[in-house]
């Protein structure tokens, strides 16, 4: 049986919880720092830690199956692969930004200026999309402190929380991009019987995040009124009670709507609400 290589980041924000993924997907493995292979003991598959900006490249050309990268980095590198499955972090934006005290208001006053970044593919195509010619300087590093020095008008670059343009002294201007890490594979690597059993255990792990389990007891009076409420993976399971007028209701809950449901089915009569993590669902 051939042995999988996925690629994910030897060292960043994507690398922590890359490893927490595929260590939930019930994968062993040791988290070697100084080491760029790590092979898994119970599945036949093997981890490669490399830097960001190499993992795209890596899974075109075959070296390895799978990756997991932000899709600025695959945007950038504008390599060919798959996208297999959206993972829901490291979420950010690409975005540009000018000092608190500039003059450009508009889009069209970017024209002949200076926009310094790290990413002069993807802000080339924004630019070229709304018809604006400016000049574009790459730079490797600490984006944020070009204007200051006078190297730039504006900056694109990467935003998490937008602490960092403010600490210089810069506003976020115009959104160029969003981003999200995502697993990508190799031409051809969509059929591959592991791969389909990689991402399904990927995706039980990330229905179990979106998801709370919740055990709930209600009068039968009111079990219409309560079930009309929950969007269960299927259905509801309903429990007889000790007591024979009441019920216990097992369900799952959308994270993005857990408290306003929970208040709701309290209105509808529920009772004694127990809410518990679920560690994975599988479909």
């Amino acid at each position: 049986m051939k042995t999988l290589k996925i690629a994910i980041q030897k060292s960043g924000r994507l690398n922590e919880k890359s490893v927490e993924l595929l260590k939930n997907c019930g994968l062993n493995f040791e988290n070697y720092k100084s080491s760029l292979i790590s092979p898994v003991s119970n599945f036949p598959l093997e981890i490669l830690f490399l830097r960001d900006d190499d993992i795209p490249e890596y899974v075109q050309d075959g070296i390895a199956d799978l990756g997991i990268v932000g899709e600025n980095v695959i945007q950038e590198t504008e390599v060919e692969v798959n996208y297999l499955q959206r993972l829901g972090f490291g979420k950010c934006s690409l975005k540009i930004a000018v000092p608190n005290n500039n003059d450009i208001q508009s889009l069209a006053d970017l024209n002949g200026k200076a926009i310094a970044t790290t990413y002069p593919v993807i802000l080339r195509k924004f630019l070229q999309e709304q018809g604006i010619q400016s000049d574009i300087r790459t730079i490797s590093g600490s984006v944020e402190i070009s204007p200051g020095l006078g190297l730039s008008d504006a900056i694109c670059d990467l935003v998490s929380t937008g602490g960092t343009l403010k600490s210089n002294g810069l506003k976020p201007f115009a959104d160029v991009m969003s981003s999200e890490a995502v697993l990508i594979g190799s031409k051809g690597t969509d059929g591959n019987h592991l791969v389909q059993e990689l991402i399904q255990r990927i995706q039980s792990v990330l229905r179990a995040k979106e998801t709370k389990y919740v055990v709930l007891n209600v009068r039968k009076d009111n079990l219409d009124a309560v079930i009309a409420l929950l969007p269960g993976v299927k259905s509801p399971s309903v429990v007889p009670l000790a007591e024979a007028d009441w019920v216990a209701v097992h369900t799952v809950i959308p994270e993005r709507d857990f408290w306003d449901r929970i208040s709701q089915l309290k209105q509808a009569g529920a009772q004694g609400i127990v809410v518990m993590p679920i560690e994975k669902i599988i479909l």
